[in-house]
């Protein structure tokens, strides 16, 4: 059974940085791809950041210049690096990842992280 656990999370002022965190445990066959994406109230979960096991990055126009992301696929992490924050940043961040698991190594599904809360006072 694959999990990941998400941390780094927390109340930050506008302008200041948070580092966000997320580990795969259990075992697993090849991850795809790792990522970020939050859900502020009201709205619809929206992508932050991608990165795949090649290491090709993908992020939202709204973050970009500001986000950073990282990791290693083959070992389960990855990271997001967030500074030059700002309120409309608010919301939970979950991680994300594309698995292919030993028991069904030819079809990679998805799985989330419970959620971390993420706050930008002005």
């Amino acid at each position: 059974q694959v999990q990941l656990v998400e941390s780094g999370g927390g109340l930050v002022q506008a302008g200041g940085s948070l580092r966000l965190s997320c580990a795969a445990s259990g075992s697993f066959f090849r991850i795809n791809a790792m990522g970020w994406y939050r859900q502020a109230p009201g709205k619809q979960r929206e992508l932050v950041a991608t990165i795949t096991s090649s290491g090709s990055t993908n992020f939202a126009d709204s973050v970009k210049g500001r986000f950073t992301i990282s990791g290693d696929n083959a070992k389960g992490t990855v990271y997001l690096q967030m500074n030059s924050l700002k309120p409309e940043d608010t919301a939970v961040y979950y991680c994300n990842a594309v698995i292919r698991t030993m028991s069904n190594p030819f079809k990679p599904s998805d799985y989330w992280g419970q959620g971390t809360q993420v706050t930008v006072s002005s």
